[in-house]
């Protein structure tokens, strides 16, 4: 059994409200930018068509709403790593507890998170498996996102910011995590 160095929490994870309220004033921003409304539209759309501008607005808004999901599955990461090393670091009893200490006993705080950690609380929890199938389904959107996008995805389903931040809401109001606020 090898001795793991404790992770230091920086207690700067990103909030559901937070990332919401940013992609929402993104969004708002954006769409000004992009409207008649803004003051400076005559010079920065110079010679450009009403399609032509609807087109980039809805492609910056499909990149800001990547960008944001993004934010929202690093929360979500957050959440059940800081859950993996509390619960281990206090030595709790509970069956899901005892399944992560075994995995941190040899992975330390390498554990991969969709295959040991969302495993250990499908296989120890009555937590709903369907929940955790669609979070490894988010999470390869994620990969490809955070990797370059550089491959056809075979994700199953299309991700957005909306469908991520349900399954994040669905995550923070079911799951019943150790030392994190959401």
């Amino acid at each position: 059994m090898a001795k793991h160095k404790r992770v230091s929490f920086s207690k700067k994870n990103l909030v559901l409200d937070e990332i919401d309220h940013y992609y929402r004033n993104i969004e708002a921003s954006t769409r000004l930018y992009f409207s008649s409304s803004n003051p400076t539209s005559d010079e920065v759309f110079v010679g450009r068509t009403k399609t032509e501008i609807e087109y980039e607005l809805e492609v910056v808004s499909v990149e800001n709403e990547n960008l944001v999901a993004l934010n929202l599955l690093a929360s979500i990461e957050a959440a059940f790593r800081v859950d993996y090393l509390q619960r281990c670091y206090k030595k709790k009893k509970d069956s899901l507890s005892l399944a992560l200490r075994t995995i941190h006993d040899i992975k330390g705080s390498h554990a991969s998170l969709e295959d040991d950690i969302f495993t250990a609380w499908k296989d120890n929890t009555s937590s709903s498996s369907a929940v955790i199938s669609d979070l490894k389904g988010a999470f390869k959107y994620r990969h490809w996102l955070a990797h370059g996008r550089y491959w056809e995805p075979k994700l199953g389903k299309k991700y957005d910011y909306f469908s991520v931040f349900i399954l994040a809401q669905t995550v923070f109001n079911s799951f019943p995590f150790e030392g994190v606020n959401a």
